[in-house]
């Protein structure tokens, strides 16, 4: 399957807990003002890639214990996003997923891609980022009104349920 996509960073420390292979989609509807991947909102941007070597790439790389789908925007490529998503639990690996929109609004929606997508995230860190919110002291996001959902118990509960990190 395709996916378009800005970019990948191996190695990431930043954007989840371990180290992390992260996936940056392109296309993002949301706009958000002082947004740090702004060069992922163009839709026609990146570049078209099969998800086959994404997943490649995860089996490749023992060391990393998590997969990041970030943005632009994931749920815009739900199915491909839910593909390399799925490989990655096979392999052992924890996934996260950024999203602008709200864990009730894709809830509410239904879509099948998009539910696919959020039942095989682990954490989704969810909202807009907003400016004014911002927030250097935060982690895993970027502005306060930003939450680490965990998915699962989320699920099970019907409303959103707080992650919270193991305890080391």
């Amino acid at each position: 399957m395709e996916i378009r996509i800005a970019g990948t960073t191996s190695d990431s420390i930043v954007d989840g807990p371990g180290i992390r292979l992260t996936v940056f989609t392109q296309g993002c509807p949301h706009g958000c003002a002082g947004c740090h991947n702004p060069e992922t909102h163009d839709p026609a941007g990146g570049r078209v890639v099969d998800t086959e070597k994404i997943i490649a790439g995860l089996r490749e790389n023992p060391l990393e214990s998590g997969l990041t789908l970030s943005g632009g925007e994931p749920f815009l490529q739900a199915a491909a996003c839910h593909e390399i998503a799925r490989a990655a639990h096979a392999l052992g690996k924890n996934v996260w997923t950024y999203t602008g929109y709200v864990f009730e609004k894709l809830l509410a929606e239904g879509d099948p891609d998009r539910m696919a997508l959020l039942s095989e995230t682990d954490v989704l860190v969810d909202g807009p980022f907003i400016l004014r919110e911002r927030s250097l002291e935060l982690r895993f996001c970027g502005s306060r009104n930003q939450r680490l959902i965990d998915v699962r118990k989320s699920l099970t509960a019907g409303e959103a349920v707080c992650w919270k990190p193991p305890a080391w």
